[in-house]
């Protein structure tokens, strides 16, 4: 399935085939571009792992393009690899501000941490609370006004892509359990030494 974005306010001048735009954090791989649109080819697995089956035409998107090594850092790590879809299960106006909770798939829970980093629908948000299998946010107005997020209702599903550091140091600690050496103490071993 090929889709054309119209990319509003963001700048195509430097775009090239073959450039990666993160669309509401997915990493999309640039077929066709002009000023205003890019079109990208979307795989079955990526229609599978994302919210994009459930998009409509002419809905809005957030749109990002690959950070610059010579750019501002303003948020965490992302890779446009989406790690699973969340459910907006609560929406809350508090002042000027909305939280969220947001529910997510138990095999990513691991990998949130309360005041830790998320992306959400390739939005970079701070978790400000956590319940077992859900996140809250809390959104400021300029990041309601800079984003699609003011349009979130309960029910809707997003992308969801966890700290890219959460895993490489889950990676990095399994590969420390796997080189300790196996333990040498047996049932046979206790029962010979006297303590079983």
């Amino acid at each position: 399935i090929t889709v054309t974005v119209e990319v509003g306010k963001l700048d195509m001048s430097d775009v090239k085939l073959g450039d990666s735009i993160a669309t509401n954090g997915v990493c999309l791989t640039v077929i066709d571009f002009g000023s205003n649109y890019y079109s990208a080819d979307l795989s079955l697995e990526t229609l599978k792992k994302t919210g994009f089956a459930n998009y409509q035409v002419g809905e809005k998107v957030n749109l990002e393009k690959a950070m610059l090594p010579t750019t501002r850092f303003g948020g965490h790590i992302v890779s446009g690899h989406v790690d699973g879809v969340g459910e907006i299960v609560e929406r809350n106006q508090v002042g000027r501000a909305i939280e969220f909770w947001v529910a997510m798939p138990a095999e990513i829970s691991k990998y949130v941490a309360e005041k830790g980093s998320i992306t959400v629908d390739g939005i970079s948000l701070t978790v400000n609370d956590l319940r077992k299998n859900a996140f809250k946010l809390t959104i400021v107005p300029h990041t309601s006004e800079e984003t699609t997020i003011d349009q979130f209702q309960v029910g809707r599903k997003v992308n969801l892509e966890v700290d890219v550091l959460a895993r490489y140091m889950e990676r990095l600690l399994q590969g420390q359990q796997e080189e300790q050496p196996e333990s040498r103490i047996t049932m046979d071993f206790l029962q010979q030494n006297g303590f079983a």
